[in-house]
């Protein structure tokens, strides 16, 4: 179904401002006050300010979700239905990594659990790409595929829902009752197929100096002399660790007073220096290189081996975010392709 834009900010309103759906809280990203084509996702700003299409937001999903710091025991009282609004197909597949990851047979993080439970997802396409953005590299695209209760399509003035859950369904209902929808033409579908197509081609033409010809699953490969050039400017900072979509690596802490038994999770970093350090004082990576190597090693043979899943989404908040300016496409890139010559003169 295709509503006006209009009516479906009047909808978000209603929920938001009156409960509608029963919604306790509504996040939708709102535009960056100092640069006009960044988001950020917030629950507390005018309806005039919601930005539903573009590209990712700064801050990742999972922030949302499995919190920087939060109470694990007691577990917080946490209570409400959410309405997450304008997500992006690259915070999505990191979620599904997340679920296997935080949600699997083995552990279950309740505090997670419980906001998977109570929220709902609506995903929109991406109408703009960041410089860093390169989903088209690591099999994504920059349209939601799965994972989503409901998308948005932008056609002009007006948006298409679909749904992809039974959730969903309940969600594009409730719609229907608030607003007038009408039914897509084939000349909407064609034009958002042409859209779809166009996004696709700038990311292939954006990132085509990036392109890979070998499998990032051989990235181990990759010789150490290539890791120390690459880890040099690198300062440690954690940035892209902790704006990362799918990074969940956790300290725990003892906060406990008195007879009050308190655990709080915060978030940690590879990147740190102090990251799995023991109480004697080793470390297992006690070189910034090490660290370096990992998180690359992380999300391409680690995770894929774990979950079945690539730990890159292609979002780009690494490299947006680095101090270094460490350009995590040009790194992967050279490493493969120093494992390749390296295979070649072997």
């Amino acid at each position: 179904m295709i509503i006006h834009s209009h009516s479906l900010i009047a909808f978000l309103k209603q929920c938001r401002e009156n409960g509608l759906g029963g919604f306790s809280q509504v996040i939708i990203p709102r535009l960056s006050l100092k640069n006009s084509t960044d988001s950020f996702f917030s629950s507390q700003f005018p309806p005039e300010t919601y930005h539903l299409d573009g590209y990712r937001p700064v801050d990742p999903l999972r922030l949302l979700f499995y919190f920087p710091r939060e109470q694990v025991f007691p577990a917080a009282a946490n209570s409400g239905k959410r309405l997450i609004v304008g997500v992006k197909a690259c915070d999505l597949k990191a979620l599904l990594l997340l679920d296997k990851a935080l949600m699997g047979p083995d552990f279950v993080d309740p505090n997670y659990r419980y906001w998977r439970e109570n929220s709902i997802i609506v995903s929109s396409d991406c109408t703009a790409i960041a410089p860093t953005c390169h989903c088209t590299l690591v099999g994504g695209q920059p349209f939601a595929t799965r994972g989503f209760d409901l998308n948005l399509t932008r056609i002009g003035d007006e948006y298409l829902l679909s749904t992809g859950s039974p959730v969903g369904e309940e969600l594009l209902n409730l719609i229907r009752s608030q607003a007038e929808l009408r039914s897509p033409t084939e000349e909407d579908r064609k034009r958002i197929q042409n859209q779809q197509n166009q996004m696709i081609e700038r990311l292939q033409e954006q990132n085509r100096p990036y392109e890979r010809t070998i499998n990032a699953a051989r990235l181990r490969e990759a010789p150490l002399e290539k890791w120390l050039r690459d880890a040099k400017p690198c300062i440690g900072c954690g940035g892209c660790t902790n704006i990362c979509p799918t990074c969940y690596c956790l300290i725990l802490n003892d906060e406990s007073k008195g007879t009050d038994f308190v655990k709080v999770r915060s978030t940690d970093s590879c990147q740190w220096h102090g990251y799995a350090r023991v109480a004697g004082g080793a470390s297992p990576r006690p070189k910034m290189v090490e660290r370096f190597r990992n998180r690359y090693l992380c999300k391409f043979d680690y995770m894929p081996s774990n979950f079945d899943e690539l730990g890159c989404t292609g979002c780009g908040r690494c490299t947006e975010v680095c101090a270094a300016e460490i350009d995590f496409r040009e790194v992967l890139r050279a490493a493969l392709s120093q494992t390749q010559a390296d295979s070649v003169n072997n």
